[in-house]
């Protein structure tokens, strides 16, 4: 069995599509423990703030497996419209960032959307590229990030 940490954000109804791709997730996949949800400024882009969440689940699929069974479907079942543009408003993206202790989507793991909510599920985790605990990278990066207590995930 394999453990995934995954990053879903949402910008586009997002006190609705997490919670509902959580939900999803819980049909298909053991979801085994989920952040907290985080709000950052957009990036890439001008737009809406979005919300993270990360989720722990155990799967017997691989990576590759895992984004074409489990999570792109999901992502369309929430209406997910992919577009040139891959930072566009969305309204579910999920992403593995972990798989086994293996760092996945390398070029987000600069930001405060993926590091802060991973730091809550795995707090003595070493960022692959700053060697650093995660928490830490998040401070000295001083992105905006604030934990949103009033959205729920369940």
């Amino acid at each position: 069995m394999n453990n995934v940490y995954l990053n879903l954000g949402s910008n586009i109804e997002p006190q609705k599509n997490i919670p509902q791709a959580i939900h999803v997730l819980k049909e298909v996949v053991t979801v085994q423990t989920v952040s907290s949800v985080w709000e950052t400024k957009s990036v890439g882009y001008d737009g809406a703030n979005f919300l993270n969440v990360c989720v722990l689940i155990i799967t017997d699929l691989q990576a590759d497996e895992l984004k074409e069974k489990i999570l792109r479907p999901i992502e369309n079942k929430l209406s997910r419209v992919r577009t040139e543009n891959k930072n566009s408003p969305r309204t579910i993206d999920i992403d593995i960032v972990l798989f086994n202790q293996t760092p996945h989507n390398l070029e987000t793991w600069h930001h405060a959307f993926v590091c802060m909510p991973l730091a809550e599920l795995i707090p003595d985790f070493v960022h692959p590229f700053e060697k650093k605990k995660l928490d830490e990278v998040v401070k000295q990066n001083q992105e905006w990030i604030v934990k949103r207590e009033d959205v729920k995930t369940l």
